[in-house]
């Protein structure tokens, strides 16, 4: 088996395209896997990201905005209302808008590490037994 360039993989997921050719779409909706490439033709129902993706994004969203919070409260002391009229729709737009490149990460990192059923070796055929033919 030949090697997959994991980075490219990752890139490609990133910018949610198949990571095997990088130009067919990897959603056929917002976080709906198309079951194989339209491009290429790769079978991308292999991928198994369940909850992963989800929390890496709140990992991500959480950690900038923690952050972005507390320097905004040290540095200029705003009401209790500013923030709440500011930090919702942050959350909301960077949960939404990195749910799917992350979720393409992780298909990327799969397919190029062979995860998942993704490219793996055919099984072989099992010859009946002999107590079956008899």
């Amino acid at each position: 088996m030949t090697e997959r360039d994991t980075w490219q993989a990752l890139q490609r997921g990133m910018h949610q395209k198949c990571p095997a050719c990088g130009e067919g779409s990897l959603y056929k909706s917002y976080l709906k896997v198309a079951d194989s490439c339209p491009h290429c033709g790769e079978e991308l129902h292999h991928q198994r990201a369940d909850d992963a993706p989800a929390y890496f994004t709140m990992f991500i969203v959480g950690h900038v905005l923690v952050g972005a919070v507390m320097s905004i409260e040290s540095h200029f002391e705003p009401e209790l209302w500013v923030h709440a009229l500011i930090w919702p729709p942050l959350i909301l737009v960077m949960t939404l808008g990195l749910l799917p490149r992350v979720k393409g990460v992780l298909i990327g990192l799969q397919w190029a590490k062979r995860m998942h059923g993704f490219d793996a070796p055919s099984t072989p055929a099992l010859s009946p037994s002999p107590k079956a033919a008899a």
